[in-house]
């Protein structure tokens, strides 16, 4: 962040480059360090309102915004890259003059975080993916690339009701918990409501994209954490597994009990464990930079 950037005192909500966005101060009113969180395919940035409190208590800057076709951002390329969403937030730190931020995804934002943390890295204190796909299984692959091909632009090509009902025992258990219910009914509206071309565009990517960043880990030049949930079966621990064994300073945590929508379902456990990797990120990129300094004394 610009050490010269005066601190937003309270939550600034916008529109920079077709993006819609919030931003959330610290409680403190110091200078902070900047958290972004990106949600996943068919999801806003209200998802993310369990984890903001708490993260401004500790003295962050929370950024939340709409990925590309979703919530009140422009729609995405015909045919859109990773990269487009890379540069969709690229775009938003440069619009909200912040140099650095912890960069964190849920599902399809944890690729669009991982990409980001990859190829600007300068810009990454620390990248944390959440129920990120990596590598899937030929079976996985083509029950996701079957489901992206039925997209059209009607939301009745999402399946309806009975389509969203289904992702939503996948993601919350079946039947849903009692306690989830509310929760799982207000991720159901956001499901029902995104708009459809955006999440047919953005769905046939994420569907693709699952071997995008195999091969390219070694090079995360960044700490990493690569958080997923116990029962979630299409971003299994496995997965998690594997590329925090890939990246130089990756880690990875399973959440017990959790299924995909694990920071609605579990927010607190998530939150403690994004605090905790927040904070070491903080003291190692801290260490390395004094150690680069010993270095031309």
């Amino acid at each position: 962040m610009n050490p010269d950037r005066t601190p937003r005192l309270a939550a600034a909500r916008g529109e920079i480059a077709g993006t819609s966005y919030s931003v959330h101060a610290p409680k403190s009113g110091e200078a902070p360090a900047t958290v972004v969180l990106i949600h996943g395919v068919g999801m806003n940035q209200s998802v993310w309102s369990s984890q903001i409190e708490p993260l401004t208590a500790a003295n962050y800057e929370v950024v939340v915004y709409d990925m590309l076709g979703h919530g009140a951002s422009a729609l995405p390329p015909a045919e859109p890259t990773l990269d487009d969403y890379a540069a969709q937030l690229e775009r938003l730190l440069d619009g909200l003059d912040i140099e650095q931020a912890h960069v964190a995804g849920h599902s399809m934002g944890a690729l669009v975080a991982l990409e980001f943390a990859l190829t600007r890295a300068p810009r990454t204190l620390s990248v944390a993916a959440l129920n990120a796909v990596y590598d899937r299984s030929p079976a996985q692959r083509e029950a996701v690339m079957s489901r992206a091909a039925t997209l059209g632009d009607a939301p009745l090509d999402r399946g309806g009701n009975a389509g969203v009902d289904a992702t939503l025992k996948r993601w919350f258990g079946d039947p849903v918990p009692a306690h989830l219910t509310q929760a799982a009914q207000a991720v159901r509206h956001l499901l029902l409501s995104v708009d459809p071309v955006g999440y047919a565009r953005t769905y046939g990517l994420f569907a693709c994209s699952d071997d995008v960043h195999v091969g390219r880990l070694t090079s995360l030049a960044v700490p990493a954490l690569f958080l997923t949930a116990e029962l979630d079966l299409n971003s299994s621990p496995d997965m998690s597994w594997a590329m925090a064994e890939a990246a130089p300073f990756g880690r990875a945590e399973v959440i017990a009990g959790a299924r995909h929508m694990m920071n609605v379902s579990h927010p607190e456990e998530v939150t403690a464990r994004l605090l905790a990797f927040f904070a070491e990120a903080a003291q190692r990129n801290g260490a390395n930079a004094t150690n680069v300094g010993d270095d031309h004394v």
